[in-house]
């Protein structure tokens, strides 16, 4: 079967084109960016941080039923709201710029078990420069599944699927592991090394720092219902890491999102990137709430674009996006979520299994896309 490379009508004038008329959309949002954006986070943060401390106030009295269940609710909104539209976003530097050393990608500490200088390493640094280039981009697959039929089949990735859903479970300690590249580190035998021991005691730090907070110190504050809240911290971190994790996968996982070979991003110019920033990402469709809950993430396609810009600014310039996709006439995956959920599962439990038919792949050269 020969694989049709979906952006080959456009030549390389069009392309860089392409990539002018996004850099104005971005030019226009930093000139417009202001008060009323600074006002929005910090209305989020103050809002997270009470819901937070309310539900951590009912689960004060867990032991009852009710209690459990409206205070495990409100932590896991909580959880979620910190770590997808604050955290996520914070730490991609989309509000450095309002000079506010309490909101900076320098100084936030998020409720995570991953240290953030190391999560901003893999994430902005390499999982944003090298998206979904296989062997480069370590979120493509988690590091853990084959993500592409020309990726050779193994007997062991016959158990993908339950890798994937152990991994969507405790998803923190995931990242964790991929931010410190734990497998490949063990693998050739750095344990030894002092810059691998350094941001491996990190790790352990912040796991500690976590646990310790979850499941020590707020547990015991509760007295008589420790057994409960503990439950109920644990329910929390669960509904947030399953939430997180179909999030993220239904960005970069669903069918119709393209992969890319190494060779595809060699002397790659600034039109090529964003090219391969829209063809390498999906959205996800649906309700004003829905797009806060998910952290703006339900617009990966413009938050690949544009990865520092305010997430509150997302939806309006998903209209301009979207309206490039049709100009280019190129396809702009997106749905609803139950949809992407299932496509990007589909996928994981295609691919466990051996390819069908080999497949020959075509493409023009240096922007090779791998369609899958």
């Amino acid at each position: 079967m020969t694989a049709i490379d979906p952006t080959a009508h456009l030549s390389g004038e069009q392309i860089e084109e392409l990539g002018r008329e996004l850099d104005a959309i971005r030019d226009g949002v930093i000139a417009a960016r202001g008060e009323k954006d600074a006002a929005y986070i910090r209305k989020v943060i103050s809002a997270q941080r009470g819901l937070e401390l309310a539900s951590r106030g009912v689960l004060l009295f867990s032991a009852f039923p009710p209690a459990w269940l409206i205070g495990t609710a409100g932590l896991s909104v909580a959880k979620i709201l910190e770590n997808m539209e604050i955290g996520h976003n914070v730490l991609h530097g989309q509000w450095d710029w309002m000079r506010d050393p309490k909101i900076h990608s320098t100084t936030w500490d998020w409720d995570h078990v991953s240290p953030a200088e190391q999560w901003k390493h893999s994430h902005n640094e390499l999982h944003h420069t090298y998206t979904n280039v296989i062997g480069k981009d370590n979120d493509l697959g988690y590091g853990i599944m084959r993500v592409d039929e020309d990726q050779k089949w193994h007997p062991l990735h016959l158990g993908q699927p339950l890798w994937n859903f152990l991994n969507a479970c405790f998803f923190e300690y995931g990242i964790a592991a991929y931010d410190l590249e734990l497998g490949n580190n063990l693998d050739k035998h750095r344990r030894k090394d002092p810059e691998f021991r350094a941001r491996a005691k990190a790790v352990g730090r912040k796991i500690r720092k976590q646990v310790l907070k979850d499941y020590v110190v707020h547990p015991l504050l509760s007295g008589p219902s420790f057994l409960s809240t503990l439950a109920a911290t644990f329910t929390a971190n669960l509904v947030r890491n399953l939430w997180s994790h179909s999030v993220i996968m239904c960005g970069h996982f669903p069918e119709g999102v393209q992969v890319f070979e190494r060779r595809s991003i060699e002397r790659e110019t600034r039109g090529q990137w964003y090219l391969r920033q829209m063809m390498g990402s999906a959205n996800i469709s649906g309700s004003k709430a829905m797009h806060f809950m998910t952290g703006n993430l339900s617009h990966q396609i413009e938050h690949h674009l544009f990865p520092d810009l305010p997430s509150n600014r997302y939806a309006e310039i998903a209209v301009k996006v979207r309206a490039l996709f049709e100009k280019y006439e190129l396809d702009y995956v997106t749905g609803p979520l139950p949809k992407q959920v299932f496509s990007a599962w589909h996928k994981v439990f295609r691919l466990s299994l051996p390819n069908k038919k080999s497949k020959v792949k075509t493409a023009a050269p240096e922007r090779k896309l791998v369609v899958t």
